[in-house]
């Protein structure tokens, strides 16, 4: 079970993160996602980047473009990332077919985490930082500790205990990922994960390899 708000509080008070940090990231925003009213997006409304920029695979001229937003303590999130991101990106992304963006939609305030640590480690280790933590979710989301998780997992990205804290104090960081969760549920009617927009067109739920492709070979034949 995915920790509360309640149980992050009390866990992450009694580690090295302590209260403030825990404080900062139980933002009342966090929580049950109303489904909002929205019409389809345009694509120069898909198109505009948060306050943080976005985090890309692939070449920007790709004639697909794949947005997923995710969250990081989300199950089938991390199995799109185990079984079907890998062949997607030596297949399509690799091959400048697809331009994928991975945007942050944390369902709570630990994946609130995760993505925040993945923005500070740097523009280059951000894919990489997420991918451990996908591949590690039940060693850190599910612990009894999950603080003390994350943060071994981000000393393998060099992170010490200072740039740690520091990472997970930061507001601007957390707002700039307030901004893009806050936007994708209002602007675009994103209610759960992980949600694909596909040329612009809105996919929930996780889709197998197979699946993909039958989405992705109309569009690179039209």
């Amino acid at each position: 079970m995915i920790l509360n708000r309640r149980r992050f509080l009390e866990t992450a008070a009694v580690t090295t993160l302590g209260v403030a940090a825990a404080a900062l990231l139980l933002d009342p925003r966090f929580g049950f996602v109303a489904a909002a009213a929205a019409q389809a997006p345009s694509a120069d409304e898909l198109a505009v980047a948060g306050p943080l920029g976005e985090n890309v695979e692939g070449k920007d001229d790709a004639p697909v473009t794949i947005i997923e937003y995710a969250s990081m303590t989300c199950g089938h999130c991390a199995v799109f990332a185990a079984e079907t991101f890998p062949k997607l990106k030596e297949k399509y992304i690799d091959a400048g077919k697809v331009r994928f963006v991975l945007r942050e939609f944390p369902l709570d305030p630990l994946a609130a985490a995760g993505f925040m640590l993945a923005r500070c480690a740097g523009q280059d280790k951000f894919f990489p930082v997420v991918d451990a933590l996908f591949a590690k979710q039940k060693e850190w989301a599910y612990s009894n500790d999950p603080v003390a998780g994350l943060q071994n997992i981000s000393k393998q990205f060099g992170f010490s205990q200072e740039s740690f804290e520091s990472c997970l104090t930061n507001q601007e960081m957390l707002d700039g990922v307030n901004w893009v969760r806050q936007r994708g549920a209002e602007k675009f009617g994103v209610n759960s994960t992980p949600t694909f927009f596909i040329n612009g067109k809105i996919h929930r739920g996780a889709i197998k390899f197979e699946d993909l492709e039958k989405i992705l070979e109309p569009l690179l034949k039209a």
